[in-house]
């Protein structure tokens, strides 16, 4: 019959793999999560943009006004660019 020390010593080896799958396992509930709510947050997003796009096509928003906005908030030239904005001067 093996030592009682040894079977301690086992069983706390098991519990240090067990509690290792455990944090792994919630890390991996984390970044799923994580993923989630970016992809939320990106579809709120699109979906923000085409309404305010369709409004401004169908003439319930005024295109000079959503410029403006859009002139003021874009600070990426790539980012202008899409909507034909002048590069912004460095200061």
């Amino acid at each position: 019959m093996p030592k009682l020390d040894d079977q301690i010593a086992l069983l706390q080896d098991r519990l240090s793999q067990l509690k290792l799958r455990q944090q792994r396992a919630d890390a991996r509930k984390r970044a799923l999560a994580a993923q989630r709510e970016r992809k939320a947050e990106i579809r709120r997003n699109v979906l923000v943009g085409a309404l305010v796009l369709a409004k401004v096509e169908s003439g319930e928003m005024d295109a000079t006004a959503l410029r403006g906005w859009l002139d003021a908030a874009l600070t990426k030239p790539g980012d202008r660019a899409l909507f034909n904005l002048p590069p912004r001067e460095q200061t």
